[in-house]
């Protein structure tokens, strides 16, 4: 029977009148029951309160739209049609469950109430028509303590408290053990506790406690812990929830009864093989409270054989039906089973890629339909060490997630300590307020990151992700003090040397030392061969960032075809090569910088045959100079304060005053109101073109060098941040002209490109110019996104986007997700452009977002060539590009 709605909306389906393809209408729950219903299995009758309604409800203030009880009454009257049932009679009462049920799996998010129906007259007909008084008022106590916690906002350890009293009084332990006689007595307490708690009684009227449950489940929608998993797992706030209402089936009528919850394959390791839980004399909630221990899954084989036969059958024509692992709840009731939920099951990412490859080998899925089934994001816990799941802790802050895998170990308050107890050996976490270039050798010898400021894209989030560090960044509850050399967080202080754990995949700062999981070091056989299938099927190259040989090897390993990115700057920070870089900075004259650079060249040289060898045959980008020089420098607050300190205690003629004052006068020199938009970038190449020649007389001297021993070395320059022609023509010209001289007086030829890097709107708009002279475009879209929305990346992220967020002023952070409205106009802008000059012109995506999924897909869609992450993000971006190529994402 379908419910009539006359001229208002049908805000109401019975599991007969919907499918699977109904998912965002009915929500996956309410879905996987008509579906089941559909497919002649056991599943408890009852209807669907669509999604629609829900929106409908929070659209008006919290008020059920036109129309929306009357259909209530009527399929509830339906309902006790069809199972012969009254809802509120004292003799022959219904009883029904309300369930939450969004379109993609929110597990433990909303709210679920059952047994609703139940009153003091209703309990006692439960009790005279089952024969079985004890399970009566068990089931009675269950409904008051769940809809008072759920409905009334009465805090449910209180409930839990008489119960434990219960039983010492009584010496049990278990409550499975607690007699009729005590339940109705701890139902009138329970009673006693509402009344105090809420000043009104418990609600006897049955279509009181159904209204108020379903208003319940609507504002669940809503609450903190719905909205933060929304929020981290990307999931719209406009979908809405379903409820469903779902007639009663019993597992704590007797030890012949019981639920349980199953996975249809081993949702930790992909295994083919049932995996779960049942718990015999029980509802669904004792599973999951913990409070007696399940059996597992297996044992029903031995204790009720043919209800473990039938569940088998069913979990196979399910997996087969929807293609896909599923996780299943169920109850059985005096020895009939009846199934409650299926739907897709969440898993490892080791399983996930398992499964996908065994039901691929199973005929169950195609190649593509293999790929589609494995979420891109999830390979990177696959490469990262992480909290043993057995190990009990607390989380004493949280920050941004900044890179992930988790690390723990010993508090650094600066980075030659780092440096220095990690060459011994010792595990190192680096805590910083914030890190700097300076910070770099310390970063190389800890295992973790923490900052109290700082964003996703701060220096310290991408110097981590590149060299596959655990970061947790913008952990504003930190207190440092660097003077004391201490830390204070939840109200405890650390000293330097203190234990602690980071988690750079939530976000959370533990105290203490953990056990962890660590990644494996090669990639394992079955996913070289996901990813192959990945690779057949994409369009897009997949290149990485890496300013390391250590770095470009990994990339290799993992899947990288070519080098996006290699920052030169970093290789400026290492130790034996700071002191001749300051040299070059508080040079007087230019013969002096000129001497300097020299010292460096050979430094530089060895860097690139580093990296060019590890790449052998795969392009190497090279991006010239890019920050500006006092990022070389300490910072003017710090030499401030040492100056004031030597001048005070050593007086003005001595040495290291005068050392420090020469270097303050030159940090004042170079000091800028705001560096981001200051001499760096191909400015400073302009302005001081003696270190873009040096650089590019190192790389072709090391290609040379390699060329002549026979490894295919080829280097492309990048030039960063050129806003014009005449910046292009400019920096183009004068570095092919070395390029050329080095590659003449060696004799060696060495094919090579020269392009820039698109980091400004300017630039994007002016392409077709650039590109008269640019043989290649990258897209730095870390400086693009900044240019453009016109927002510091390092401040941005812990002040204002947080907030811009929750108020969806913002519907993703602009830095971890590409804007396309914005960004991605300008970049098909310069697309566009570019090509129309330069048909041939190889474009790709060098900032953050060339890791990230939906920025993937977003560059297929422009047709660029490459995407360059960290080397830790290439299995990413290797199977997001397969999965833009084949549409399963956009």
């Amino acid at each position: 029977m379908a419910v009539s709605t006359k001229a208002t909306g049908k805000y109401i389906y019975f599991f007969e009148e919907g499918n699977a393809s109904m998912r965002d209408l009915l929500g996956g729950k309410g879905a996987g029951l008509a579906e089941m219903t559909a497919a002649g299995l056991p599943v408890p009758r009852g209807f669907i309160i669509t999604t629609e309604a829900c929106l409908k409800f929070f659209t008006a203030g919290g008020v059920f739209p036109d129309g929306l009880r009357e259909q209530i009454g009527t399929s509830m009257r339906e309902l006790e049609a069809r199972t012969q049932k009254r809802f509120g009679h004292p003799e022959n009462p219904l009883l029904v469950s309300v369930r939450s049920g969004a379109r993609v799996s929110m597990p433990g998010m909303m709210d679920t109430i059952l047994n609703l129906g139940l009153n003091d007259r209703t309990v006692e007909g439960l009790a005279k028509l089952t024969n079985n008084e004890r399970f009566a008022w068990d089931a009675y106590r269950r409904f008051i303590m769940m809809f008072s916690s759920v409905v009334l906002g009465v805090e449910k350890g209180e409930f839990e408290e008489l119960i434990q009293e219960r039983k010492r009084d009584l010496g049990i332990t278990l409550d499975p053990q607690i007699d009729a006689a005590s339940w109705r007595m701890l139902v009138d307490r329970f009673k006693a506790i509402v009344s105090d708690a809420t000043g009104r009684e418990f609600p006897q009227a049955v279509d009181e406690q159904l209204t108020l449950a379903i208003r319940a489940v609507f504002d669940s929608w809503n609450s903190k812990r719905a909205i933060d998993y929304r929020r981290f797992n990307k999931i719209s706030d406009d979908w809405g929830t379903a409820v469903s209402v779902v007639e009663m089936v019993f597992g704590n009528m007797d030890e012949n009864s019981g639920t349980g919850v199953a996975f249809t394959r081993d949702p930790n390791t992909g295994e083919k093989k049932i995996f779960g839980e049942y718990l015999r004399n029980a509802q669904g909630e004792d599973v999951v409270a913990g409070i007696r221990t399940p059996e597992k899954i297996a044992d029903l084989e031995r204790t009720q054989p043919d209800v473990y036969r039938q569940f088998l059958d069913i979990a196979d024509r399910l997996e087969r039906h929807y293609r896909e692992m599923q996780d299943l709840e169920f109850t059985v009731e005096r020895g009939k089973l009846f199934m409650l939920q299926t739907r897709t099951a969440k898993r490892s990412a080791q399983a996930a890629v398992r499964v996908a490859l065994d039901m691929l080998d199973e005929g169950i899925l195609d190649v593509k339909g293999a790929l589609t089934r494995v979420k891109s994001e999830g390979l990177d816990h696959l490469f990262h060490a992480r909290i043993d799941p057995n190990s009990a802790y607390h989380v004493a802050a949280t920050g941004l997630n900044a890179s992930p895998g988790a690390a723990t170990g010993q508090i650094a308050f600066d980075a030659d300590t780092a440096q220095a107890w990690g060459s011994d050996g010792r595990d190192v976490i680096l805590v910083r307020v914030e890190t700097t270039p300076d910070d770099v050798h310390g970063m190389f010898g800890s295992r973790g990151i923490l900052t109290a400021k700082g964003g996703a894209t701060s220096h310290a989030a991408v110097v981590a992700r590149g060299m596959g560090k655990p970061c947790v960044a913008g952990c504003d509850a930190l207190v440092i003090d660097r003077r004391g050399r201490t830390l204070t967080i939840a109200g405890k202080t650390l000293a330097e040397g203190d234990w602690i754990t980071v988690d750079g995949t939530t976000g959370d700062v533990i105290l203490g030392k953990l056990d962890l999981i660590d990644p494996p070091s090669t990639l394992p056989d079955w996913l070289s061969r996901f990813l192959q299938m990945a690779d057949e099927h994409a369009r897009l190259e997949v290149w990485a960032n890496a300013d390391t040989p250590q770095d470009a090897r990994k990339a290799r390993e993992l899947g990288a075809v070519g080098i996006g990115l290699c920052r030169t700057e970093h290789m400026f920070m290492a130790q034996d090569r700071l002191p001749v870089v300051r040299e070059m900075i508080l040079a007087d004259s230019e013969a002096e910088r000129a001497q300097a650079l020299q010292t460096l060249l050979p430094f530089q040289r060895d860097d690139f045959v580093g990296i060019l060898e590890a790449m052998a045959g795969y392009p190497v980008t090279i991006r010239l100079l890019d920050p500006p020089l006092h990022e070389f420098l300490p910072s003017l607050e710090e030499l401030l304060v040492e100056t004031t300190e030597l001048r005070l205690t050593k007086g003005l003629n001595a040495p290291e005053f005068r050392e420090r004052e020469r270097l303050l006068k030159r940090v004042q020199q170079l000091h800028e109101q705001n560096p981001m938009l200051g001499l760096r970038v191909c400015r400073l190449g302009i302005v001081y073109p003696e270190i873009y020649a040096m650089q590019v007389r190192a790389i072709f001297e090391a290609a040379c060098a390699l060329k002549a021993l026979g490894v295919d070395a080829r280097p492309d320059i990048m030039i960063p941040g050129v806003g014009t022609r005449e910046e292009m023509v400019a920096t183009e010209q004068a570095a092919r002209e070395i390029a050329d001289a080095v590659i003449a007086e060696n004799g060696v030829p060495v094919e090579y490109r020269i392009g820039t890097m698109i980091e400004l709107p300017r630039a994007c708009i002016v392409a077709d110019e650039l590109a008269e002279h640019a043989e290649f475009f990258s897209f730095g879209t870390n400086d693009l996104t900044q240019t453009t929305f016109g927002y510091s990346r390092d401040d941005a992220e812990n002040s204002f986007i947080p907030r811009y967020l929750e108020k969806k002023i913002l519907a993703d952070d602009p830095f971890q997700v590409l804007d396309r409205r914005g960004v991605g106009a300008l970049m098909s802008e310069a697309v566009t452009r570019g090509r129309a000059t330069r048909p041939d012109l190889k474009i790709g995506i060098c900032g953050e977002h060339g890791g990230e999924p939906s920025s993937v897909a977003f560059c297929h869609s422009l047709h660029l060539n490459y995407v360059s992450c960290s080397p830790y993000r290439v299995p990413i971006a290797r199977l997001a590009a397969a999965q833009a190529a084949i549409g399963a994402i956009d």
